[in-house]
This record gives structure tokens, C-alpha cells and sequence, in this order.
């Protein structure tokens, strides 16, 4: 492998507050090291319809502030066959680009890591994600943000609670997993947490009636994670209007106003550490690893692990849901 002259960067499936944060400073650390910085607008897509853009310094100022993804994202169908991925190759031949950076999920490290494989060049993941849900670094990027968006909601939402004899469940997102639901019932006092995690084990709705949660309180709060295993809110509140008729309940859903907003603090830290970091590992020679986050400190993660290896729930915070909603 030559010299790395130009580096691409591409934000890919569902946005997260931090993407932009975190294209600056891979533009920004990549310029400081004296290499050229395309950026790939709408993702995988744009790769293969050729949108590519030179980015400089004044390009990315002004956006570490901003929620969304400024080189847009989408997903692409077509990118996942032999003839899209060769189209996609092309491009970045003709652009002269010879590393690229992939900020995105689970699905969109997994189709660099396979381009990457295909064709044989450096490729860095970062973890954008609101889900927090990729395995080898503490948090990921946009989940503190998303985090702190439910919990505003959730506190809303108790003020009516609070004038009603009423069960509420909140659904957050987190198909695969209950990182959101979790904390996010900690932080806004809510009175249990229903997650995919266990949902195999115990019949969570069964439990936290049974074992006699509301029994000091006239309204309570359960958040959901949006996962079918669970069944989300909705399968919730029809089997407790059919099992648990004692109980009025309410359904709200969150959706899309977690993935949006102005990103925190913490999120602009993480994001901003991570992209400098991504243009410091292509540096080094490393590939097919994405930069994570653990006890504070960077580290490699090796695709192979971050993207076929579980990250496992604090079983720790279903105990103190518990022992604080009494």
C-alpha cells in the first residue's frame, strides 16, 4: 500500500447528532497533515453516482454546532451487489482517493469492511449511532445527545402523568438493544425499563406488575425499547388493556426527535476525538478497525469484533430501576 495522499469520508445509514462534529475533524486532521479530503455526499449511494466533493477548512466551519449530517446520508441497495461495489471502486479511482472513513452503524461498517475486503485499501469506521450498540468502545456517537432528548420528553411527560391514574409507556429506539430504555429510565426516574435483551427470559410486563411496582404511586412510567421482541409499546398496551384492565394506559411514541437536535457537549467531545483519531490510525497503517472509546481512552477495535460481537446491558441498572421506583 502507497503513500496516503486523499482520504474519503461518508456518513451512512440513520443520522446521529455528531456526525458533523466528527466530519470536521477528519477534514481538519487530515489538512493539518498535509492530506487532501473528499467528502462522499448521501453515503454508499453517492459513491456510486459519483457525488464527491473537495472539502478545505472553511467547509466544515460552523457545523460542530449541528444536528443531521452535512455530506447527507442513504441507504443503498445497490452498493450491497458486485456491480455496485465495482461502480463505487471506480469512483474512488477517479478521485484519487486512497483511504476512506465510514461514519455509520452496525450495517454500514459492515459494508465497508466487505468493500474494504473486496478491493483492497485502508478503511476506518467510526461509530455513528444513536443506539450505542457496537461492541469494543464505551459509547458511540449521537447516543449521549438521544439520551438527554428522552429524558426531556419523559420529564414532559410525567408532569401529565402525574395528573392522571395513568400507566405510560414511552417508546424509545433500539431495535436490537435496550442502551436507550435503560439509561434513559435512570436518568428521568421512570418506573421500569422493558428491553429485547431479556425479553427471552422473563415476561418483563408480567414482572413489573406482579411484583407490585405502582404500589405507593398513582401514575407510573415504563420506557420500551421499539425492538418486536419486545413488541414495542403498542403490543404492550393492548396486552395490558387484556391481562391488566385495572390499569389506564398510554402510548407515546418518541421516533425521529431523538435522532435530531443540536449534539451535547460529550457527544462534540467523542465525535471530534474520534475523527482525529481515524486519520491518525490510517496514518499508522491500521485498517478494517473502528476507533472506539474505552475508560476514556481511544482504541482500535478490529471489524471482526466490533461488528460480530454482542455488547452486552449493565444488568447492574435493571436492580437500581428497581429499587428506586418504589
Amino acid at each position: 500500500m502507497g503513500e496516503i495522499r486523499c482520504i474519503g469520508v461518508l456518513t451512512s445509514g440513520g443520522d446521529s447528532p455528531g456526525m458533523n462534529a466528527a466530519i470536521r475533524a477528519v477534514t481538519r486532521a487530515s489538512i493539518y497533515n498535509g492530506i487532501e479530503v473528499k467528502g462522499i455526499v448521501r453515503g454508499y449511494k453517492g459513491l456510486i453516482t459519483g457525488e464527491v466533493v473537495s472539502l478545505k477548512t472553511q467547509d466544515v466551519s460552523n457545523i460542530v454546532q449541528r444536528g443531521g449530517t452535512i455530506l447527507k446520508t442513504a441507504r443503498s441497495a445497490e452498493f450491497q451487489t458486485g456491480e455496485g461495489m465495482q461502480t463505487a471502486w471506480q469512483t474512488m479511482q477517479r478521485e484519487g482517493i486512497d483511504a476512506l472513513v465510514v461514519i455509520g452503524g452496525n450495517g454500514s461498517l459492515s459494508g465497508a469492511r466487505e468493500f474494504a475486503g473486496v478491493y483492497d485499501f485502508p478503511v476506518v469506521g467510526l461509530p455513528g449511532t444513536i443506539d450505542n450498540d457496537l461492541y469494543g468502545t464505551d459509547v458511540t456517537i449521537g447516543y449521549d445527545t438521544a439520551l438527554n432528548t428522552i429524558m426531556e420528553a419523559t420529564d414532559k411527560i410525567r408532569d401529565t402523568a402525574s395528573s392522571h391514574d395513568r400507566l405510560f409507556f414511552i417508546e424509545v429506539m433500539g431495535r436490537d438493544a435496550g442502551f436507550l430504555a435503560l439509561d434513559g429510565a435512570i436518568a428521568a426516574g421512570a418506573e421500569g425499563a422493558i428491553i429485547p435483551e431479556i425479553a427471552t427470559e422473563v415476561d418483563q410486563l408480567a414482572d413489573l406488575i406482579q411484583n407490585g411496582f405502582r404500589k405507593s404511586k398513582k401514575s407510573s412510567i415504563v420506557l420500551v425499547a421499539e425492538s418486536e421482541i419486545t413488541g414495542g409499546a403498542m403490543g404492550l398496551a393492548e396486552r395490558v388493556k387484556t391481562e391488566y384492565p385495572q390499569y389506564d394506559v398510554r402510548v407515546t411514541i418518541l421516533g425521529h426527535i431523538q435522532r435530531g437536535g443540536s449534539p451535547t457537549a460529550n457527544d462534540r467531545i467523542v465525535a471530534s476525538r474520534m475523527g482525529a483519531a481515524a486519520v491518525t490510525a490510517l496514518l499508522d497503517g491500521q485498517r478494517n478497525v473502528m476507533i472506539g472509546i474505552e475508560n476514556r481512552q481511544i482504541v482500535y477495535v478490529p471489524f471482526s469484533k466490533a461488528l460480530h460481537m454482542d455488547k452486552e446491558i449493565d444488568r447492574d441498572k435493571l436492580d437500581i430501576i428497581k429499587t428506586l421506583s418504589i
